[in-house]
């Protein structure tokens, strides 16, 4: 009955280092880790098309070391899958835009007893996406700049 349920979450599009570094400090704040992984919609809402359905990214973050569990979260209100979870801790990663002090007054509000914590940065080569995309895009780039020189 001591346990603490962490919940962290994000979109989990292009797997990285970023995200194992993230999910590995939540589930240091518990004894277990919940993840939900943003449905295809909200992605769609706030990002971009994901490059995968919700259901191949929430396997995937499922089947890591520290997670414990992987949930879709539901499109809206992203506070019913809080509800659900009931967790302890939500961790949100480095770069996500939350504001912290919103997201506890949203908790109070609501009657959820959860603390806010944010997680830290390291930075690394490939930690982010979008470092993800354009190394893809430049190795393309620079190989198709050599393939016309060389063709010349």
């Amino acid at each position: 009955m001591g346990d603490k349920t962490v919940m962290a979450a994000g979109v989990f599009d292009i797997l990285h280092l970023g995200h194992v570094q993230y999910l590995e400090e939540a589930k240091r704040l518990g004894d277990r880790l919940v993840v939900v992984v943003a449905c295809d919609e909200t992605v769609r809402k706030r990002k971009h098309e994901p490059l995968m359905n919700q259901d191949v990214r929430a396997k995937m973050i499922a089947s890591l070391k520290p997670v414990d569990k992987a949930v879709v979260g539901y499109e809206g209100d992203r506070y019913r899958t809080v509800e659900e979870i009931k967790p302890d801790i939500i961790a949100i990663g480095y770069d996500q835009k939350h504001e912290e002090d919103a997201i506890q007054k949203e908790l109070e509000d609501r009657g959820i007893d959860a603390e806010v914590v944010r997680m830290g940065h390291y930075n690394h080569d490939l930690d982010g996406t979008r470092k993800i995309i354009r190394k893809i895009i430049d190795w393309y780039s620079m190989k198709k700049e050599l393939e016309r020189v060389e063709g010349t």
